[in-house]
């Protein structure tokens, strides 16, 4: 060693042995699972997958997925015909496109008329048949049916399905045209015909799985404490109002967010109940419901809550500890801000007062809970890493919190009585809507760098079990 230079020792940190096998551990199952979620995603419908190019064109009466079209696994259930005076028929786009060749033999321009995201898969599909064949053009032969020229639950009713040829119309294309719109993100491609390909997707409001989904930032939970607080505020260990699997209310305590994307818009299904109650959850969540009054709730089982309907009752929490049944009196569609599925230990929660599944996609709320058991297990391991983030989420929430105390105090005791606005221990405005979504963005902005979408171990569970389980429990 040179003269004058000091030798500089660093002591390693000393973990015991079994913090070093926890350790080994979860590196190992994160460095194996990340490999894999980059390699498969989560499965159909989450945009354009990048796939090699060198790959066979479909075969003559083939159709990918290998279910039938209305199957939940592919383009889903026919949701009822759309006409020109329905409300519904707000929701359709009309697709100018200046690279596709739109057949429209009704001179109506209905072959235009199409759900966002029948146009979007189009329009890529447009751009693909340029590259595939130059010059070239994607011709579409039909799409939104208001004649009546198909079967009673066909989805170009509701403009969710295409027919497809070349502008050149050399059926030897064909079968690559298929391989192209499956490419496209097509959630149902059949080669139906000689003379044309056969494509549907998913509505719109069901395509969960792209944004991962549950329930909207603001929707609010029980604390042990009796507050009611919006999701967003959720910290790991608060315990929140939900329910054992014997039936018994307990506080669980909140885990982590499976899924986390507060700045998303969604539209959410909002499902009012005879008591006043309104739940936002999206399509694909589980939520307890029985499709006639059941006094025993164990008779409630879970469901997509897509299959609820006017006249079905759900759970709701009561005064106390109580839970009662409740006639569920509308259904409809809202777009909220913010995607949020908070994971407790025992599996549910009430939002808004209902009773819902910790889970989504999966129509087996038992099987979920089973599958979700080494993830609690590997949260237990590594709760000395959360007491950190923990920490500093208790500083943004202080810091934001205190703001909006100050909004609140601008306005001066008579005003907050007025107003009905009561604080407590969080020192956060709990009954005014304003400041809520003031503190809920500023949330947000802070926390956006660390938004990871949906958890590693979810989107892991949902590539094996696409692999291994019946795609009739999918969404």
């Amino acid at each position: 060693m040179p003269a004058g230079v000091q030798r500089c020792e660093v002591t390693p940190m000393t973990l015991s042995p079994w913090h070093r096998r926890a350790l080994l551990v979860l590196l190992s199952v994160c460095t194996y699972t990340s490999l894999l979620v980059q390699g498969c995603g989560p499965g159909r419908g989450y945009g354009v997958r990048p796939t090699p190019r060198r790959l066979a064109p479909l075969k003559y009466k083939q159709y990918v997925p290998q279910i039938s079209e209305n199957n939940l696994g592919a383009s889903g259930r026919a949701e009822g015909k759309i006409t020109r005076d329905s409300e519904r028929f707000n929701e359709l786009m009309c697709n100018y496109n200046i690279h596709i060749d739109f057949k429209d033999e009704e001179h109506t321009q209905a072959d235009r008329f199409m759900t966002k995201r029948c146009k979007d898969c189009l329009d890529r599909l447009a751009i693909a048949v340029m590259l595939q064949w130059p010059r070239t053009r994607l011709r579409v032969t039909e799409a939104w049916d208001e004649d009546g020229n198909h079967p009673p639950d066909s989805l170009h009713y509701e403009g969710r399905a295409v027919d497809i040829t070349t502008s050149d119309r050399n059926t030897s294309k064909y079968g690559m045209l298929a391989l192209l719109a499956v490419e496209a993100g097509f959630d149902w491609v059949h080669y139906e015909s000689k003379h044309h390909v056969h494509c549907s997707v998913k509505a719109d409001h069901s395509v969960a799985l792209e944004r991962g989904g549950c329930f909207p930032g603001l929707g609010q939970v029980t604390l042990e404490s009796g507050e009611k607080i919006p999701m967003f505020l959720l910290k790991p260990g608060d315990k929140v109002l939900s329910q054992t699997q014997s039936g018994q209310t307990v506080f669980s305590r909140f885990l982590l967010f499976i899924h986390k994307d507060c700045g998303s818009r969604s539209v959410f299904l909002v499902l009012g109940t005879e008591d006043g109650h309104r739940l936002a959850i999206t399509p694909n969540h589980l939520l307890f419901r029985s499709s006639h009054f059941e006094a025993d709730h164990s008779k409630y089982q879970a469901y997509f809550a897509n299959r609820v309907q006017k006249g079905d009752y759900v759970l709701v929490h009561g005064s106390g500890r109580g839970v009662r049944p409740s006639k569920v009196t509308s259904v409809t569609l809202e777009e909220r801000t913010g995607v949020y599925a908070p994971l407790t230990e025992e599996g549910t929660l009430f939002v808004d007062g209902v009773l819902a599944s910790s889970y989504a996609s999966v129509e087996d709320h038992g099987l979920a809970h089973w599958a979700f058991g080494l993830l609690r297990f590997l949260h237990s391991l590594s709760q000395w890493t959360q007491r950190v983030e923990v920490a500093k989420a208790n500083q943004t929430e202080a810091h934001i919190c205190n703001d909006t105390k100050q909004k609140c105090q601008m306005w001066g005791d008579t005003t907050i009585r007025a107003k009905g606005v009561g604080w407590d221990h969080n020192n956060y405005c709990q009954q005014n809507t304003a400041l809520l979504v003031d503190s809920y963005w500023k949330t947000c902005n802070i926390d956006r760098h660390k938004q990871g979408n949906v958890h590693w171990y979810a989107r892991l569970l949902h590539t094996i079990g696409r692999l291994l389980l019946d795609s009739e429990i999918f969404y």
